[in-house]
C-alpha cells in the first residue's frame, strides 16, 4: 500500500493509543504499531535506548514486516520523536509526516525520569531516550509533507513546541486543537481525525492500495 498512515505511540503506550485513529481511517488507511517492549511486540532492543534507535527499529517493522511503500509516519510525544528522527534519515522512503504533541527537544523532568525507573524499566527506557533528544538545529532538513497538531492546553508539549517546528520545517501544516492537553488524539479524536483527513486531501496523499 502506498501512503498509508503508521501511527506511533507515545513512551509507556502501546498501539491501542491510536483506537479512535485506526478505527476511524481504517485498516485499507492506517494501521497502529507497537515500539519493541511495548503491547504485544517483543522487546528487541538493550535497556538504553536512543529516539534514533526506535527510529531504526520502526523502519524495520516497516520495511520487513509490513512492507509498505512511502508510509506516512504519525507519532504522539516519543512516537512524533521517532517521526523527525525518521523524516531526517528516511526521507527518501516516506510519504509525509504528521507529529503530535510532540517536539524538537523532549526533557523530561528528574522526577518523572526517577518514578519511572522505580515503576518500569520500559518506560524509564522511553522517557531517558526523550530527554537526550534533541534536533532542533536539523528541523530545516526535513522536506516532507508534515502536518503539526497540538492541544491547546498541552502542558508537557505546548504550542511553543509545534510552532517552533511549523517555522522551521517548509511547507508544514501547523492545527491547534481546542480543549486538549497532552494525549489531544484521545481527548478530541473526532477534531485530530479531521484535521488529518483535511490535510490528507489538500496534500493529495490519500491512500492508494497498489
Amino acid at each position: 500500500m502506498s501512503n498509508l498512515i503508521v501511527f506511533i505511540h507515545g513512551s509507556g503506550g502501546s498501539a491501542a493509543n491510536w483506537q479512535f485513529q485506526t478505527d476511524y481511517f481504517g485498516p485499507q488507511q492506517a494501521i497502529a504499531i507497537d515500539l519493541p517492549g511495548h503491547g504485544q511486540r517483543l522487546d528487541t532492543l538493550s535497556a538504553e535506548v536512543t529516539v534514533a534507535d526506535y527510529a531504526h527499529a520502526v523502519h524495520d517493522i516497516i520495511t520487513h514486516e509490513l512492507q509498505l511503500n512511502h508510509p506516512i509516519i504519525a507519532g504522539h510525544s516519543l512516537g512524533g520523536a521517532i517521526a523527525l528522527s525518521m523524516g531526517l534519515e528516511y526521507s527518501q522512503e516516506l510519504g509525509g509526516l504528521i507529529l503530535v504533541g510532540t517536539g524538537a527537544r523532549l526533557r523530561v523532568l528528574p522526577s518523572i525520569l526517577e518514578d519511572a525507573r522505580r515503576a518500569s524499566l520500559v518506560t524509564y527506557r522511553d522517557w531517558a531516550a526523550c530527554n537526550s533528544f534533541d534536533i532542533m538545529t536539523r528541523l530545516n532538513e526535513i522536506h516532507l509533507p508534515t502536518l503539526i497538531i497540538c492541544g491547546a492546553d498541552d502542558p508537557m508539549t505546548p504550542i511553543k513546541y509545534s510552532q517552533y517546528m511549523h517555522n522551521r520545517i517548509q511547507g508544514s501544516t501547523l492545527r491547534i486543537i481546542p480543549h486538549a492537553g497532552h494525549e489531544v488524539m484521545r481527548e478530541q479524536p473526532e477534531a485530530v481525525n479531521r484535521a488529518i483527513e483535511e490535510w490528507l486531501r489538500q496534500r493529495n496523499l490519500s491512500t492508494e492500495v497498489e
